[in-house]
């Protein structure tokens, strides 16, 4: 919540950078704010997946899938995220945000995301993602009839099919009793 107003205004600034296809690369420039730090001044843990909706959110504006997407009444969700930590982002530094999807299987388009600074990679995540609708998920069929098919060369990396294996929750269709 506490990052709308940012994520309202990069959905306005998004559309008045240059145009990517939805295959590319999104590269962010933000500064660490006081908002999204704790008491060690650095980007609290919680806060990078946070800061990460904002590079998807722009690699989808930038790319014209946001409009086609929402148009259909489809809203994305975060299904399974992981994120490894190199070192600390500080209050006022400046960083880049680099955003890509890095394949896709039957449940989920992969992004991969990277906090740079000083061309240095200081956080790298994996989040897979689903598309939502009224009618529950949204088949990857249709999300490439709407968006265009992903390129013939992107292939899901083995460890994320694995990750994905090893991490998921039951469907939501099926019972998942909280047993300790």
């Amino acid at each position: 919540m506490h990052l709308l107003l940012r994520t309202l205004l990069l959905l306005i600034t998004s559309r008045r950078r240059r145009p990517l296809g939805l295959w590319e690369t999104s590269q962010l420039r933000l500064r660490v704010l006081p908002t999204d730090v704790d008491l060690a001044l650095h980007v609290n843990n919680g806060m990078y997946f946070s800061l990460m909706d904002l590079g998807r959110f722009d690699l989808m504006v930038r790319s014209g899938a946001w409009d086609t997407l929402r148009a259909r009444g489809w809203s994305p969700v975060v299904n399974l995220e992981t994120i490894t930590f190199r070192k600390s982002l500080d209050l006022w530094q400046r960083y880049t945000m680099a955003t890509r999807i890095i394949g896709v299987d039957e449940r989920a388009i992969y992004f991969e995301q990277r906090m740079v600074a000083g061309g240095e990679l200081y956080a790298r995540a994996y989040i897979a993602t689903r598309l939502v609708s009224a009618a529950g998920p949204v088949p990857n069929e249709d999300i490439f009839a709407a968006v265009g098919q992903p390129p013939a060369d992107l292939v899901l990396p083995e460890f994320l099919h694995r990750w994905r294996e090893e991490n998921a929750l039951p469907s939501t269709r099926r019972p998942a009793p909280h047993l300790w």
